[in-house]
């Protein structure tokens, strides 16, 4: 199978990792905001299903930045985030979701850093992007931290085993990858719309939160609640396994 252009990554430099903006073999490409916490049910899902293929058969996953906040040109929206929690939390219970255990101002308005700090850790491996991908989810959704800040993403990405957290400091400091996240939002925004949970199959198709369909019931916010309406993990675990067999 031939590899899908890269897209984007020509308006890069030389040092910047590959922008898979249209799929490339070997690999699922995921457009995602941290802060959104379907697209984290869908990178916990994504990594059980690796996990039970094996290691030697498991594709990567490549992280690009989807910022909501680019999008929708406003600050987190927290309180559609805390009505899709505990639905979130019902798909993937093992997580140890947690609604905003911290003080209200405290909240983040931004996950633009954190993005750009997965980025960063890009420019190491694309193991180390996605341990401190999962890192900060876990440090937002479980910990209750708040990842606009700094120091809260150098200590989240302490905890990343392959990920080299001096270099990551220096490159973040640097801001080596803050045109990554503008260019990788553009791309998003033209092939997604708001869908922050889009992945791409080697075969270049989009799939916009596999398996999962939600709705809002009532009237629009401040009022209503968001509704699952269907949810089938398998079919996301069926496209795991044809993205690994198409390495082979």
């Amino acid at each position: 199978m031939a590899a899908h252009a890269v897209g984007v990554a020509d308006a890069g430099t030389s040092n910047d990792p590959a922008e898979p903006v249209d799929g490339t073999d070997g690999a699922l490409v995921l457009f995602s905001d941290i802060a959104c916490p379907w697209a984290t049910v869908m990178v916990l899902r994504l990594r059980a299903a690796r996990a039970s293929l094996g290691s030697d058969t498991a594709p990567p996953i490549v992280h690009l930045a989807h910022p909501l906040e680019l999008v929708h040109r406003r600050a987190l929206a927290r309180r559609v985030i805390d009505a899709e929690i505990p639905l979130c939390a019902a798909a993937t219970p093992d997580f140890g979701w947690s609604l905003w255990q911290g003080r209200l101002d405290e909240y983040p308005t931004s996950s633009l850093l954190a993005v750009e700090a997965v980025q960063a850790a890009r420019r190491q491996s694309e193991t180390a992007a996605e341990e401190l991908d999962l890192a900060l989810r876990r440090a937002l959704f479980t910990e209750s931290r708040c990842i606009t800040l700094r120091h809260e993403l150098l200590q989240a990405a302490a905890q990343c085993p392959t990920l080299d957290a001096k270099r990551l400091t220096v490159d973040l400091d640097r801001g080596v990858a803050r045109t990554a996240v503008t260019r990788q939002a553009a791309a998003a925004a033209s092939r997604t719309a708001a869908c922050t949970g889009y992945l791409l199959t080697p075969d270049g198709v989009g799939h916009c939160n596999p398996g999962v369909e939600t709705a809002w019931l009532g009237p629009a916010l401040p009022r209503g609640v968001p509704v699952v309406q269907r949810d089938d993990p398998a079919l996301l675990y069926r496209l795991v396994v044809a993205a690994a067999l198409s390495t082979g």
